[in-house]
């Protein structure tokens, strides 16, 4: 009878052995609290965790999941175990344990089981740093600073290019200084964080050593509504016994000097900073150090700097271990308390602002007639600093002026990006010298050395010797999610066109120009957002746009073209300030973010905001209809680019409001909102019938003037009734031929023009036009020597040679030639698509995507007589593929039949097409012609 109970044990044992198997092959890859690699700034109220996903099995869908956080590494002290939830959701999964502290580091893990009984182990222990919200939290922080700007210069909004009654009247002829605090650390520190920020930018130094590696941090807001802070865990850098911290500032858009080029001059208050250093003993003690009136100031070396004109530092105010303890303060003064703008500080939860890459000159060269100038050529035109190492004797002056273009005489050319904009740098005669640009950038390719020379080309031992100058470009640190390539090579080089366009508009705001502008103009957001999106992670950065555009709202509902509206732009009848083709962003990125991420909370939140700019768009019509704005700017026609000259502006202001009537009705169901949907449905279809009796005409089915844009346009967002689509699609053919297959459409109407043509078949067409260098276009870009995408199609010296607007082709690179993207239905990409269009005789693409579950990758050759596929879907999702073929009879999978397949569902077939659905997995489809 024993023998029996064992054996019976010993089965039973073994089958749950088995049911709960774990697969070294099944394992959480990447895990995240609201999105982010590292999450600091952390509410403790509200957040969310999510996880990727490995396995080498097909099909495979989590069943169950279990969080535990700790608040320690060995999770001795769980705040909480979620234990085992059966669900499926891997994304946007609430905290849901104790009340957590503010300003404290918390250990997270997660482990999940799948649909074969399959168990991860437990994923790597993550961490996450809660943030400090209320005032009394900062612990009696205080703003500090060396001096404040009287209550009378205050210029808030800013001056747009203030001109001669604005002459000697500089706000921004501050000092620019230097704080330090010294203070004490016993034995047994267990962690260090340090909360803080300085406007409008800071450096923070702790012994000696820079803390983290941002630049121009924080990010920009308006300073009278929202200031935001960084976290950091500085443990490394303190020690037992004297410690020392140092701040540095800069201007920002904070203050805007009147000096050199200025899009706006703007002060809001003299640079001032905040800091709280918490201090975590393995005792369980803590200390703080805080800033207030016991840190001593000083000016620094910066004596001039300006987010628009420039840098200037003179390396003979340098003050060795100003940064470091047991210091000589003799002649430091005590900071001044001072009022912050607001009271509202927050954590920056964006990816920081770093210098990312490092460019090397391609030549050197002497310019003629000049002395002592020389032209630095790196090759590539980007947002960037520089470093430049030099020698040369106390007091020497170098001169560094950078450019996108060149004059013919090889002089830097700042005609069309802000002029005057320079850097200058004074020696400080000790051998070889080292300096980076603080707080400023500007958009470059060439720079202008004038007062040094190269030290291969140094004959004169009094003029200063250049060792070394590179060219450092910046970006928004936000991690890339794609990669491109295809056999045509033209289309790579449009990919890295696009691509170094949005890098240098990719900032704490995604600017449309990297020098004359750095403003947040909104159309590009949602009109390019999807090609920024195919290439980075931006949920953060479009969060923090939505927070912008709220706070940018008047008072009457208007959401103005930039945000942060530093500036009122409300000249020329006020259309540069109020466009709905811009404001209309306030209604599309919070849709975009669902789409792209699954996260309703930034939609909930910008509701009131989208109710109150739609009534505003109402409150502005007549008869349903729209006639102000920039329209379809910097389109392609007969004279210089800017205001349309090919469509009507009425036409795509009254498209976008339409679209965000139809979008707003989509979004008050998915929000529980259910009394708003029948009145903006109702409204969407008052509008739809005012367009079309407006601009439709039912005898030709030509919108309006027949441009790309008017008739792209309303195919796109669903103005086009459904009997008359093929025949208005059809317009939109005649109207690109006769056009001789040149692109005209401009800033708003390109994105509709790519979508019109891939939703409709017209893949092929869309090559034709792009797939040439002859006519005013991206390969006409390139030929002319661009290096970034320009601001006007013909490249234009007169104009921005480094423009996000008109990037729209990168869009279809990954989900018209790559073929991947989502279903209607879809949100964060739970049910991919993948639809590659086969155009122009390409041989060969490759696209992958990081989707919020994982890599999706597509990978298709073309050859006489097969197509083949191979595609990457992620764990616990599901794929949609739409394989060129005519039956099911000629479609192989991994050399079996589709008959031997079970795990791959068919769908439907259509006129050379067939659907099938997938699993996760990886599979190779070869297709075999006329078969």
């Amino acid at each position: 009878m024993m023998k029996n109970a064992v054996l019976i044990h010993s089965v039973v044992l073994i089958f749950v052995l088995l049911s709960c198997r774990s697969n070294a092959d099944f394992q959480v890859t990447e895990a995240s609290v609201n999105n982010a690699i590292v999450a600091t700034g952390v509410d403790p109220s509200s957040f969310f965790f999510s996880w990727k996903l490995a396995s080498s099995e097909k099909k495979v869908v989590q069943t169950a999941y279990q969080i535990q956080v700790s608040e320690q590494n060995n999770f001795a002290n769980q705040v909480w175990d979620s234990g085992k939830i059966r669900s499926e959701k891997s994304i946007l999964v609430d905290y849901a344990g104790m009340e957590l502290h503010p300003g404290q580091t918390y250990f997270w893990r997660v482990k999940t089981w799948d649909n074969y009984g399959n168990e991860t182990s437990w994923s790597m222990i993550k961490t996450f740093t809660t943030g400090i919200f209320a005032k009394s939290d900062w612990s009696g922080a205080q703003w500090i600073a060396y001096d404040k700007l009287p209550e009378e210069k205050r210029i808030v909004p800013g001056i747009h290019l203030p001109g001669k009654s604005w002459r000697g009247k500089d706000q921004g002829s501050h000092k620019l200084p230097l704080l330090r605090k010294e203070f004490e650390v016993k034995e047994g520190l267990k962690q260090a964080l340090v909360f803080v920020s300085g406007m409008g930018h800071y450096e923070m130094h702790l012994n000696g050593e820079k803390v983290g590696d941002r630049f121009l941090s924080p990010g920009w807001t308006n300073y009278d509504e929202t200031i935001l802070y960084n976290t950091f865990d500085c443990t490394d850098l303190l020690k037992t016994g004297k410690n020392a911290v140092g701040i540095l500032l800069g201007n920002g858009f904070f203050i805007i000097p009147n000096e050199r080029y200025r899009k706006t001059m703007t002060a809001y208050g003299n640079p001032m900073m905040i800091m709280k250093l918490k201090l975590v003993y393995e005792d369980g003690s803590e200390a703080e150090i805080v800033s207030d009136e016991s840190w001593r100031t000083v000016p620094g070396p910066i004596t001039f700097s300006s987010i628009f004109g420039g840098e200037n530092y003179d390396a003979r105010l340098e003050q060795a271990g100003w940064d470091q303890p047991e210091f000589d303060e003799v002649n430091w003064q005590k900071a001044i308390v001072v009022e912050p703008t607001t009271d509202e500080l927050h954590p920056e939860t964006d990816y920081p602002v770093k210098l990312t890459q490092e460019l090397k000159p391609q030549k050197i060269t002497k310019i003629e007639n000049s002395n002592n100038s020389w032209l630095y050529d790196f090759g590539q035109n980007a947002s960037g600093i520089f470093e430049l190492t030099v020698k040369g004797n106390a007091g020497d002056t170098v001169v560094l002026t950078p450019a996108e273009l060149i004059f013919e005489d090889g002089k830097v050319n700042q005609r069309a990006t802000g002029r005057p904009h320079y850097y200058t740098y004074v020696l400080k005669g000790d051998g070889e010298e080292a300096w980076r640009p603080r707080f400023s950038f500007y958009g470059l390719r060439y720079i202008q050395v004038d007062g040094a020379v190269p030290a291969s080309e140094n004959g004169e031992s009094n003029v200063p010797e250049i060792v070394s100058l590179k060219m450092l470009h910046n970006r928004n640190a936000s991690p890339e999610t794609g990669s491109f390539h295809t056999s045509f090579e033209l289309f790579n080089q449009i990919y890295t066109l696009i691509k170094w366009a949005i890098e240098s508009n990719f900032q704490s705001v995604l600017t449309d120009c990297p020098h004359r502008e750095k403003l947040g103009w909104l159309e590009q957001s949602f009109l390019m957002g999807g090609s920024v999106h195919y290439n980075f992670d931006i949920y953060h950065l479009y969060c923090k746009i939505v927070d912008d555009m709220i706070e940018a709202q008047t008072a009457n509902g208007l959401v103005p073209t930039i945000a942060p509206e530093y500036v009122l732009f409300d000249f020329a009848n006020g259309d540069f300030r109020d466009s709905p083709e811009w404001g209309s962003a306030a209604v599309i990125l919070p849709w975009l973010i669902c789409k792209w991420y699954g996260d309703l909370e930034p939609m909930k939140k910008a509701w009131p905001m989208m109710e109150r700019y739609v009534a505003y768009l109402e409150s502005r019509s007549e008869n349903h209809i729209l006639d102000h704005g920039l329209g379809d700017w910097y389109d392609l026609g007969p004279e210089r680019p800017g205001f349309p000259q090919l469509t009507p502006r009425a036409l795509t202001a009254t498209a976008i409001y339409f679209y965000d009537v139809k979008l707003m009705s989509e979004m008050a169901a998915l929000i529980g909102k259910q009394d708003e949907v029948k009145h903006l449905t109702d409204l969407a279809s008052e509008i739809k019938n005012a367009f079309n009796a407006t601009f439709f005409n039912p005898e030709t089915k030509i919108y309006s003037t027949g441009s790309q844009t008017a008739i792209a346009m309303p195919l796109v967002v669903g103005l086009v009734n459904e009997n008359d689509h093929d025949a208005v699609v059809k317009t939109l053919v005649e109207s690109i031929q006769n056009s001789g297959k040149a692109l005209t459409a401009g800033d708003i109407g390109l994105n509709y023009l790519v979508k019109a043509l891939q939703n409709n078949g017209l893949g092929e067409l869309l090559f034709e036009m792009n797939a040439r260098d002859d006519v005013p276009g991206y390969g006409f870009q390139l030929k002319k020597g661009a290096t970034a995408l320009t601001e006007s199609w013909p490249a234009l010296e007169v104009v921005s040679n480094n423009h996000l607007m008109l990037g729209h082709l990168m869009e279809w690179f990954y989900n018209g030639l790559g073929g991947i993207g989502q279903t209607e239905e879809s949100v964060a990409y739970k049910e991919v698509k993948i639809e590659p269009q086969v155009v122009g005789g390409i041989a060969k693409t490759s696209a992958s995507f990081e989707s919020p579950y994982g890599t999706i990758r597509s990978v298709w050759q073309d050859a006489e007589a097969t197509f083949e596929l191979d595609i990457e879907i992620p764990v616990n999702t599901t794929a949609i593929i739409v394989l060129p073929a005519k039956n099911t009879d000629q479609v192989f999978e991994s050399g079996k039949s589709l008959s031997d397949k079970p795990g791959i569902e068919f769908i439907n077939q259509t006129d050379g097409e067939i659907l099938l659905r997938t699993g996760s997995g990886q599979y190779s489809f070869e297709v075999v012609k006329n078969r």
